[in-house]
C-alpha cells in the first residue's frame, strides 16, 4: 500500500514538472521574432503536453493558463480556429471558476486576439475592450502593465 501512495506522490510530482518545465519551454519559442516550421510545431506539441499534465494534477487556474497559452501558440502560428476554441476554453473556465484579475484580462486579450486573425474586427474590438475593462480590477501595476502592452500590440 505505501508503494501505491509513493507512486502516486511520485507521479503527481512528475506531471507538474512536465507542466512547468514544457509551459516554460513553449516561452522559448514564443519569445522567437521568427520561428522555423519545426520550431512552430515543436511549440504547439510542448503547449499541448503542458495543458495535459496540468490536467491530471493543476487547479482551475492551471487550466486556464494552459488554455491561454495553447490560444496565443495558435494565434503566432496563424491559425484561428484552434486559436479561438482555446481561447474560449481559458475564458469560460475563468467565467465558470471566477477566476479574475490578470487571468480574465488575458482571457478577454486571447479572445481579441483570435478574433483578429479571423478576420472578425467587431468581435476583436468588443473583447478588447472587455480586456481594458478586466484591466480595471488587476492589482498588481505590473501585471497590468503587462496585459496593455499586449492588447496595445493588437
Amino acid at each position: 500500500m505505501k508503494q501505491d501512495v509513493d507512486q502516486l506522490h511520485n507521479l503527481e510530482d512528475f506531471h507538474k514538472k512536465m507542466a512547468v518545465d514544457l509551459f516554460n519551454y513553449v516561452w522559448t519559442f514564443l519569445d522567437l521574432e521568427v520561428r522555423t516550421s519545426d520550431q512552430e510545431q515543436t511549440m504547439i506539441h510542448a503547449a499541448h503536453a503542458s495543458r495535459y499534465h496540468w490536467e491530471q494534477i493543476g487547479t482551475p487556474l492551471n487550466k486556464v493558463r494552459g488554455d491561454w497559452q495553447l490560444a496565443r501558440v495558435y494565434s503566432v502560428s496563424g491559425r484561428a480556429e484552434p486559436a479561438l476554441y482555446h481561447a474560449k476554453v481559458c475564458l469560460d473556465l475563468c467565467l465558470d471558476e471566477e477566476i479574475g484579475d490578470f487571468d480574465l484580462a488575458f482571457a478577454y486579450e486571447a479572445m481579441a486576439r483570435a478574433y483578429k486573425l479571423a478576420g472578425q474586427t467587431e468581435k476583436k474590438e468588443e473583447y478588447k475592450g472587455l480586456a481594458l475593462n478586466a484591466c480595471e480590477d488587476i492589482k498588481n501595476e505590473p501585471d497590468r502593465r503587462i496585459v496593455m502592452e499586449d492588447l496595445a500590440s493588437l
